[in-house]
């Protein structure tokens, strides 16, 4: 899992996890990017879409992923990478 998200919930917010140094930087700049609730808050951050720039979004999003994957193991990585 590296991204949660509600389809109903209007303004979009989606939970993604990040870099701790990063997080505590988006934190100061972005009121939208705070703590992701029910989840290690250090790790993960709860966005709120509305007001950011989309490419900050798609940042999230990548570095989500690619933390997530470069935690699995080799063999389950190709797995999914393969597949």
């Amino acid at each position: 899992m590296f991204l949660l998200m509600s389809l109903e919930k209007q303004p979009l917010t989606i939970a993604v996890k990040t870099d701790p140094e990063w997080s505590a930087e988006l934190r100061e700049k972005h009121p939208q990017i705070t703590g992701a609730y029910h989840m290690n808050k250090i790790h993960w951050n709860s966005v709120l879409c509305e007001g950011l720039k989309p490419d900050l979004i798609l940042k999230l999003i990548d570095q989500s992923y690619g933390l997530i994957i470069g935690s699995l193991s080799k063999k389950k990585r190709e797995e999914i990478l393969n597949s």
